[in-house]
């Protein structure tokens, strides 16, 4: 569990110092107060990865000149430092050398969003965003894969938009993309069948119904990375990009037998959502053995009471759970005695002891 979380020069924050009990917390407040900067400060703690910003920079308090998050997080002190460009990463005072010897170290994260509905009805890229975030945390090759195809892409898209692109090195960033777009496929496609009986049944506990939601993954290189280049070769130059590979993978989702995006309404599009994000969380602890923490920013509003109580009843009760909420009317029963902080103004308050 996360025991405590401190923050020096985070977003809004200058400084903050919090303390968690087992169950974690809800940040209650108006919008733009900083609730949903502390989950982002606990995802990044934890998986080194934000999900509103893409780099450490925009995470740097207005006019400071680096970041510290810290806290307590299974008996571990962690510790990720950012300055002038440059993070550093510790654990019980050491510094670490890569990412992934943190990582392998640190714990396992869930993040429910109000914009996780774009994962029905949005582009390919968010739902390859979500497949990422998965894979990463249940395999520690998927992160370096990733980043030397991502590379290997945009060197070899630069070259295919000359008048006279050059094989050679064409092909040799071609090898590059066969080797570890085949990885990232293969991960992908095994963590998409793991998570779609799963999701599968999250729809129906959340929508309380016989719902059939169908998870598949629509390869962006079928049959195999060489073939698929092989294939699209004349194309590339006509269009001038690479038109096969991971870059072009997709998930398709259903809504008993019919496209998701197109026949769902706005409250089964939310439901699915959900279901993606809970299904997310059993495959986590199924795989890695490990309950991942919770992270709920502001998803209560957008539901209505039949869905909002289903979801609470299907959250695992044994995992650690943080909720940002403009209002805890929806808070009944078990819900009541959990610690409440109060954020308003870059500052927290604790409300209410368990």
């Amino acid at each position: 569990m996360l025991k405590s979380l401190r923050l020096l020069d985070f977003r809004c924050f200058e400084q903050l110092s919090l303390e968690f009990s087992e169950r974690g917390g809800i940040f209650i407040g108006d919008n733009a107060q900083g609730k949903t900067s502390i989950l982002e400060a606990i995802c990044v703690l934890v998986r080194l990865q934000s999900p509103r910003a893409k780099t450490m920079r925009p995470l740097v308090r207005f006019e400071s000149t680096g970041l510290g998050i810290a806290g307590d997080c299974w008996d571990r002190d962690l510790a990720v430092r950012f300055s002038r460009g440059t993070a550093s990463l510790h654990i019980d005072g050491e510094e670490l050398p890569t990412q992934n010897t943190f990582l392998s170290q640190s714990g396992l994260i869930v993040w429910m969003g109000n914009e996780d509905v774009d994962l029905i009805r949005g582009s390919g890229g968010g739902r390859r965003r979500y497949l990422d975030f998965i894979c990463s945390q249940l395999d520690l090759g998927y992160r370096r894969a990733l980043s030397r195809y991502r590379r290997a892409l945009k060197s070899r898209n630069l070259l295919l938009k000359d008048r006279d692109p050059r094989d050679a090195e064409l092909n040799a960033f071609a090898e590059i993309l066969i080797e570890h777009g085949d990885y990232i496929s293969a991960v992908r496609d095994r963590v998409v069948q793991l998570i779609e009986p799963l999701a599968n049944a999250a729809q129906k506990e959340i929508s309380v119904s016989d719902e059939q939601l169908a998870v598949l993954y629509n390869s962006g290189s079928d049959g195999g990375m060489r073939e698929a280049l092989a294939a699209t070769a004349e194309s590339e130059r006509r269009q001038r990009q690479t038109l096969a590979g991971p870059h072009r993978d997709d998930l398709k989702l259903a809504i008993n037998g019919m496209p998701a995006a197109d026949f769902a309404s706005e409250g089964q599009q939310r439901t699915i959502a959900l279901a993606l994000k809970l299904a997310q969380g059993e495959a986590l602890k199924a795989e890695a053995g490990k309950t991942p923490v919770y992270l709920l920013d502001d998803i209560f509003g957008e539901l209505d009471p039949t869905r909002r109580n289903a979801l609470m009843d299907y959250l695992p009760t044994e995992a650690q759970k943080f909720i940002t909420t403009t209002t805890v009317d929806w808070m009944v029963g078990e819900w009541e005695p959990w610690p409440l902080f109060e954020v308003s103004e870059g500052g927290v308050k604790r409300c209410l002891a368990e």
